[in-house]
């Protein structure tokens, strides 16, 4: 019995070291970059004037970028940083971080990174530049990183069809002192890098599917908190409708929810739109959506 406990301790010994290849040194030196950076990610939400939140933001992402170009530092979660949002991928292919920035009342810009997974441990980064305030149709426009709508994610959803892989991005932006903004979002991988928005919404309009959105986004009053999550069992993601409570569906600082639920189906490399899931009121208290800046440390094993 003795001999098989220690057999058992062996193997479970291996797979660690093998699920976690951070050396001590590395561990440690990581470590020490993020102890140096907490301070800076708080001051990016709580310091009292711009100035000050954009002095800590340029000092937070530069010391950021070296802790990430030690090697091997994919695996190193960053559990601290608690004003940070990181998401890794379903498949560990890569993983997201973002954050935001006021820089006043109707001015808010996400920032972020794309860490790719390479095999060596090696950095592969690509930054992520909010453009969402320039972007004449936010929820037509098709870019790269550095031309991004902004957001702070708090789900990624992992679709393939046809062998390609479609990552759904749920987010939330502040956006400004009258809304603010959920968002679902489409990530690829062309020619390796990374492109946002795809033509993959399907609306009913009679007997036909319009496809003319590349994203989806719900804005809404600011003292509303409508959900928009993903459902795991329905496999569905899973939205309250919204109505304008001044009869004025074009302001969209009007809208709130109405009890009743809509949502998102994939069918064929397609999120077909479900005008009604089913009627439920949110309890009170209830948190519309996950916490998005507590993040589980671990990462997923690879497929």
């Amino acid at each position: 019995m003795k001999r098989i406990s220690i057999c058992l301790l062996i193997i479970f010994a291996s797979v660690a070291l093998q699920a976690q290849p951070l050396t001590r040194n590395e561990i440690s030196t990581l470590k020490m970059k993020e102890d140096s950076m907490q301070a800076p990610a708080l001051k990016i939400i709580r310091g009292i004037n711009a100035s000050d939140r954009f002095s800590a933001d340029s000092a937070f992402t530069k010391t950021f970028v070296r802790a990430l170009s030690v090697t091997n530092s994919f695996y190193y979660p960053f559990d601290s940083l608690i004003t940070i949002s990181k998401l890794y991928a379903p498949d560990s292919s890569f993983r997201i971080f973002t954050w935001q920035l006021v820089i006043n009342e109707n001015i808010i810009r996400q920032h972020g990174a794309i860490q790719m997974n390479n095999p060596d441990g090696s950095l592969k980064l690509f930054p992520l530049i909010d453009k969402s305030d320039i972007m004449q149709e936010p929820a037509d426009s098709i870019a790269d990183n550095r031309g991004w709508m902004g957001a702070i994610y708090y789900k990624i959803i992992l679709n393939t069809y046809n062998g390609k892989k479609y990552y759904t991005l749920l987010g939330y932006d502040e956006n400004n002192i009258r809304s603010t903004r959920k968002i679902i979002d489409i990530l690829q991988f062309e020619n390796n890098k990374p492109v946002f928005g795809a033509k993959i919404f399907n609306f009913p309009n009679g007997n036909v599917y319009t496809r003319n959105k590349v994203r989806y986004i719900m804005e809404f009053s600011k003292d509303a908190s409508p959900t928009l999550n993903y459902d795991e069992e329905m496999k569905v993601i899973v939205m309250e409708h919204l109505i304008s409570k001044t009869n004025e569906p074009n302001k969209k600082w009007t809208m709130v929810p109405d009890g009743d639920y809509e949502g998102f189906k994939w069918r064929n490399g397609y999120w077909v739109h479900e005008d009604k899931l089913f009627n439920e009121i949110t309890p009170e208290g209830k948190p519309p959506v996950p916490e998005p800046l507590q993040m589980p440390s671990k990462i997923p094993p690879k497929e």
